[in-house]
């Protein structure tokens, strides 16, 4: 089921100020130091969609020479947060609960972690994520739950266009 793009969604029916905020998540997630630690790069592609790029490198591999489960963990959970945060114009969003499925080990390379909105507008989110390796196969799949925080995102110095 694609995003409800009605006014009602939680962004207006107002292209320009949807990609306002869309912009100033993608600098709020570039932002974040954590973000420092690895190459990656946020899109937000529309209403309930999120993409990020990211290069998994030796760094990350654990003992058996693949990267660990918490590069996987970190990128589907953005995505799938930063997918629900394009509905949420005013608050920060908090991951509440995040399931995460194994489905194939990767090591060095290019890797993409999609978001996807799937459910609420109000207080809790539901959006889910996946990774696609360089080969085009998905490597991991997630499902998020994500609740309105008391943070206002214009409190926040990375929110910004």
């Amino acid at each position: 089921m694609p995003p409800d793009t009605s006014p009602a969604a939680g962004v207006g029916a107002d292209d320009e100020s949807a990609a306002l905020h869309y912009r100033a998540l993608e600098h709020l997630y570039h932002s974040a130091p954590i973000n420092n630690l690895f190459d990656s790069k946020l899109a937000i592609t529309g209403l309930g969609l999120a993409q990020i790029r990211f290069n998994v490198t030796e760094q990350s591999y654990h003992a058996a020479g693949a990267a660990h489960g918490t590069i996987y963990f970190k990128m589907l959970d953005d995505a799938a947060f930063y997918a629900a945060n394009t509905l949420a114009t005013d608050r920060f969003l908090l991951t509440t609960s995040f399931n995460l499925h194994f489905t194939k080990p990767v090591r060095a390379g290019e890797v993409v972690a999609e978001g996807r909105w799937v459910s609420g507008k109000r207080r809790v989110f539901v959006a889910e994520s996946r990774l696609v390796d360089a080969e085009g196969e998905e490597i991991g799949r997630g499902t998020g739950t994500f609740m309105r925080s008391r943070i206002a995102l214009s409190s926040l110095d990375g929110y910004k266009p």
